[in-house]
């Protein structure tokens, strides 16, 4: 599936990708409306990784503009308690988001997007005081669903697969292809980069350039991933292509671009890799040239 993906991601100030094909919607940070336009309206599901502020800011014009019947479908952390206060606030401020459905998610809780598609929520380490069964921040994987006739059964003809399918139901004839579509880091460290292994597009976040310089950095923060340690960990990793965003506004494009060459030469990394930069909109982020 070619997916087209837009996004604005920029550390301490506004997150949030388009994906226009699977009509959702990843975080919802400041600006996401006045970006998105028109386009804001084909979104029918947004997940929110995390309650922070950079996040969620644009969520309530967002809302405002595109609520509906049923729609958007939200969901978050089951246990971010000030998203739901966001939901009370919202509905007291303005009775048109009333339809808007807001749905808490526990870890590894499936939602079904489209029919042959869903979305697994997955639990991640950004909380330093999250307790390990509290769920506060939450890392996406996007399945597709397929099923293809068993090997065993080629040679029938149409008509016998259809007589078969009658006789004993079209599940049994058929075995589940299961892809990896797309994964949505969210704020996290790479702690269990593994995860994601054999996925088609991992979109991940890189605050931070080197290894070094993060552990100069307060531990009771919040944890985040360096490209460093992304680079390392995509290198041994089956993953056929990387975003990355959510970057420090304190580099210059030239000093991220620089330390992803870098990188990427010293692991080897040959999938191509994308990159967002601090303070601009990426429109159709896989139709632009890789960085490497």
């Amino acid at each position: 599936m070619n997916l087209t993906i837009t996004g604005y991601s920029t550390a301490l100030f506004s997150t949030w990708y388009f994906i226009e094909e699977l009509r959702l919607l990843f975080d919802a940070g400041d600006g996401v409306a006045a970006n998105l336009l028109q386009k804001s309206r084909k979104i029918e599901h947004i997940f929110l990784s995390h309650a922070d502020r950079d996040h969620i800011t644009g969520l309530l014009r967002f809302n405002e503009l595109n609520a509906r019947e049923g729609f958007p479908k939200l969901y978050f952390p089951g246990d971010t308690r000030s998203i739901g206060a966001l939901e009370t606030f919202s509905k007291q401020f303005d009775n048109r988001v009333n339809q808007t459905i807001w749905q808490g998610l526990t870890n590894h809780e499936h939602v079904t997007i489209q029919k042959d598609l869903y979305v697994e929520a997955i639990r991640n380490n950004h909380v330093v005081n999250a307790q390990p069964h509290e769920v506060k921040s939450l890392s996406y994987q996007v399945y597709q669903i397929k099923h293809k006739l068993k090997a065993d059964l080629l040679g029938l003809s149409q008509d016998q697969i259809i007589q078969l399918a009658h006789d004993v139901g079209r599940e049994t004839i058929t075995e589940e292809i299961r892809t990896n579509l797309l994964v949505y880091s969210g704020d996290t460290p790479t702690d269990q980069l593994e995860r994601w292994d054999h996925t088609q597009i991992l979109i991940h976040e890189a605050t931070f350039l080197t290894d070094d310089e993060f552990h100069t950095l307060d531990t009771n923060r919040n944890r985040h991933s360096t490209l460093e340690s992304v680079l390392r960990a995509v290198a041994d990793l089956d993953i056929e292509t990387l975003i990355l965003g959510h970057f420090s506004s304190r580099y210059s494009p030239e000093e991220i671009d620089t330390a992803i060459k870098r990188f990427c030469q010293q692991f080897q990394i040959k999938i191509p890799v994308y990159r967002l930069l601090s303070g601009q909109t990426q429109w159709g982020i896989l139709r632009s040239d890789p960085i490497n």
